[in-house]
């Protein structure tokens, strides 16, 4: 646990009592705080109350009345597309609103740990889509090179719930924009930006305040160094903000698919290869095309951001190929579920978006695409320059018809299910294909979650064998 410093004797309220809300309450009273609990499930309070914690309403009369901080959850919207009420509470009462990831670079920042002979480092990532793979990576490529690494975050554990770092240990985050967007302190030593495409539009206001709330992560606090992907126009935007002159080593620009050029230090992958330049020359270059854990372009963009952030902390080249080449992947982020009978299984459930399910499309030769779910604002019709590798698409859930009418020529089957889709896609598919689960849609019309949704595409693949 990461004791929370700064309120020692005074009251914190605590708003919504999920894994982070009660991981933050207990790291406010380790550090000396009382921490006043709230939430509105009956459920979560009788959690919170059974560990001890006093529960208080802050919507009661005067319910603010002493209170240093409130800290809110990620899940609850802070101004669009409405305010929470207890945040608009707080506003009137002029109690300041801050997250866990703001507590938690307030106490590392407190922390005796300055007096470790190498003091530990965060490496915070964000962006749209490759976030957790990419945080993930970072993770495993430090392990495998001997450096003491946690992930944490909106991967692994809650940030104030890891263990104090040690001497020369590395905090590796994954922070969504609901993270950034609300944390009063943002200090990573790297920052780590994979791309940005349209997505929580909502709770953001727009495309412009979704990309505001990332660029926190860089403008906050400065981090000494700033991995930006540079393959769409936020990203050259942000990099371009970042540097006092071309050669400024501070920034790594990364893409897939684009030669960087230039006297900085750029890191890209193009056929399968990747590159890393500095100042006009290059000093490594790692064969990608046969890593099984990293298939396709998109994940080619996430080794270069991973590459990056190893190389930001002095890593050697041949240690990071290593560690990229036993890298298995993540569940639901490109899985290879299984191979059977020449065809290969895939679970990427995470694609819950245009974006991400356009990458996923571009991964592999020949497709059999399940796809659908609760559609997003716009649809799919974006995806049809990425239909050219589906052979056939099989449809599911509420939006299954929707999509039908937006892949044009695409051979399509309506299949309601995932029992359904699996069984018809595995009974057409002949050697060379790939069953692909990429929704490019939400899972809440027939999933809690998009790993429940991907676990269910594991299961019916599992009947197969």
């Amino acid at each position: 646990m990461i004791p929370v410093l700064g309120y020692e004797g005074r009251r914190v309220a605590v708003l919504g009592l999920g894994r982070s809300g009660l991981a933050t309450a207990r790291a406010l009273v380790a550090g000396g705080a009382e921490a006043l609990c709230w939430d509105d499930s009956v459920e979560a309070r009788e959690r919170a109350e059974a560990e001890g914690f006093a529960l208080h309403d802050p919507m009661a009369p005067e319910g603010f009345a002493g209170v240093a901080c409130l800290v809110v959850s990620p899940g609850i919207p802070h101004l669009y597309p409405e305010p929470n009420r207890v945040i608009e509470r707080a506003w009137e009462a002029g109690v300041p609103v801050d997250n866990d990831i703001g507590l938690f670079f307030r106490s590392l920042g407190q922390g005796d740990w300055m007096e470790f002979d190498t003091p530990p480092r965060v490496i915070a990532v964000t962006g749209s889509n490759g976030k957790s793979t990419t945080s993930a990576l970072i993770h495993h490529i430090l392990v495998e090179n001997g450096t003491p690494c946690q992930l944490a975050g909106n991967i692994g554990r809650g940030v104030l719930d890891i263990d104090p770092p040690e001497d020369g240990g590395v905090i590796v985050l994954e922070l969504s924009s609901y993270q950034t967007d609300l944390a009063r302190a943002l200090t990573p030593d790297v920052a780590v930006f994979t791309n940005l495409s349209p997505d929580h539009l909502d709770r953001h206001g727009g495309m412009g305040g979704y990309f505001a709330a990332k660029r926190r992560l860089f403008a906050e606090g400065g981090p000494d160094r700033a991995v930006v992907g540079v393959d769409e126009k936020e990203g050259r935007s942000l990099a371009n903000q970042l540097v006092e002159d071309p050669e400024d080593m501070r920034l790594i620009r990364v893409s897939s698919g684009q030669k960087l050029g230039g006297p900085g230090w750029n890191v890209f992958a193009r056929k399968g290869f990747l590159s890393e330049y500095r100042k006009g020359r290059q000093v490594a270059s790692i064969d990608l095309r046969d890593m099984a854990g990293l298939p396709g372009a998109h994940n080619h963009q996430n080794a270069c951001a991973a590459y990056a952030a190893a190389r930001a902390l002095n890593l050697p080249p041949r240690g990071i190929e290593a560690a990229l080449r036993s890298f298995t992947g993540l569940p639901h982020r490109s899985q290879l579920v299984r191979e059977r009978g020449g065809v290969r299984y895939v679970n990427d459930s995470k694609a819950t978006n245009v974006d991400a399910a356009a990458k996923a499309l571009q991964a592999f030769p020949r497709i059999r695409w399940i796809a659908g779910g609760m559609g997003k604002e716009g649809g799919i019709a974006a995806l049809a320059p990425c239909l050219g590798s589906v052979a056939k698409a099989y449809l599911i859930g509420f939006s299954a018809r929707d999509f039908a009418l937006q892949i044009g020529e695409t051979p399509y089957e309506i299949c309601e299910t995932m029992e359904i889709a699996v069984a018809k896609a595995a009974a057409e598919a002949e050697p060379g294909d790939t069953v692909l689960l990429a929704p490019a849609a939400a899972s809440f019309d027939q999933y809690p979650n998009f790993e429940k949704r991907g676990d269910a595409f594991v299961a019916e693949v599992e009947k197969l064998a």
